[in-house]
């Protein structure tokens, strides 16, 4: 597939400076670009490359004018770019149909253009709806619902009664509806909480590879519309999530935590259980929060802090030997006064 440079900035709604007829086959990273791909730069750290990449034309943030390529000026680069990706990829459709060695239960609901591949299993009262996808392997328990045009990878468990909305992305090993860790503790033993609520997933939420949300003990596990959780991450059973949040790989959050809109948790961010993230909170990687954080806050650090006073106790910490170093040869110059005296 080819595409004119005009054509391109038309479709992501971008602005054109220089040739439009230049023909684009591709799109590639600003260092590995050949002649005939486009390419993008969205972080101010790879700004010089724009005068030594090889790309035919370059998507670029507004403060950009002029170079000795064409450009693409739009408001978010990087959203262009991903605008631009979709161009040039080519979707596979999956046939309609159920594979011979799929397993259904009784009275499953099955609506249009749905694939269900080789060796998935679907329980009992299961509702599939339009434009569904269930690759190699994956369960659907019992009462469950899939919203339509979601999208299930290979090896997807799904527990029973799980509601999962429409366009959900669920990457290969993602659980969904797992038992919550729950144990009453009596005479030196734990005894196992029944864990008989759900899990509901919102519209357009993503979930990765070996992501973990588990069942509600009561009532439900809820992750809101939009979003986007990354491969390895635990969700706690009882645990609330805004819409349009984003938590990075390895986040764990504890049972009954609520975690507000526009939330963005960076790399293994710890949650203890039962508190509250506010709205538009960021917390930076391997950041722990034992405490509720209150809304438009940017924390980091073990325990979490505001981001700048952590930053500050860390730059502490760096110049500790410094000034263990310093007190020793006070201690001693004190001493030998103490001597003389």
């Amino acid at each position: 597939m080819e595409k004119t440079l005009e054509e391109i900035a038309s479709l992501i709604s971008g602005e054109l400076i220089g040739d439009g007829s230049i023909r684009i086959k591709g799109i590639a990273g600003i260092e590995e670009a050949e002649p005939g791909e486009l390419s993008f730069l969205a972080n101010p750290v790879y700004r010089a490359y724009l005068e030594k990449t090889r790309a035919s034309a370059v998507i670029v943030g507004r403060e950009i004018d002029k170079a000795k390529i064409p450009l693409i000026r739009h408001n978010n680069p990087y959203y262009a770019f991903c605008k631009a990706l979709e161009i040039f990829t080519i979707k596979k459709d999956l046939p309609e149909g159920i594979h011979k060695s799929a397993i259904l239960g009784k009275d499953v609901r099955i609506g249009k253009g749905v694939h269900i591949g080789p060796y998935v299993i679907i329980g009992d009262r299961v509702q599939i709806e339009d434009r569904v996808t269930i690759l190699a392997g994956s369960f659907i328990g019992d009462d469950s619902v899939l919203g339509e045009e979601s999208f299930l990878y290979p090896r997807v468990t799904i527990r029973e009664e799980s509601l999962i909305g429409k366009r959900v992305i669920l990457h290969p090993g993602a659980v969904i509806g797992s038992d919550g860790f729950g144990y009453a503790r009596e005479g030196g033993v734990y005894h196992k909480i029944p864990q008989v609520g759900k899990v509901v997933l919102e519209d357009d939420v993503e979930i990765g590879a070996n992501t973990t949300i588990d069942r509600a003990t009561l009532g439900e596990t809820r992750i809101g519309k939009g979003t986007k959780i990354d491969n390895l991450v635990q969700i706690g059973h009882n645990v609330s999530i805004g819409e349009n949040t984003v938590l990075a790989a390895q986040v764990g959050i504890s049972g009954s935590t609520r975690v507000g809109k526009n939330v963005v948790m960076g790399g293994q961010v710890g949650l203890g259980g039962h508190i509250k993230i506010g709205d538009n909170v960021m917390l930076g990687a391997q950041a722990g929060a034992t405490k509720s954080i209150p809304s438009n806050t940017i924390v980091s650090g073990y325990p979490a802090r505001e981001h700048t006073k952590a930053k500050k106790i860390e730059a502490c910490i760096t110049l500790l030997p410094f000034y263990v170093k310093k007190i020793r040869e006070l201690e001693k110059r004190i001493k030998d006064l103490e001597k003389k005296v």
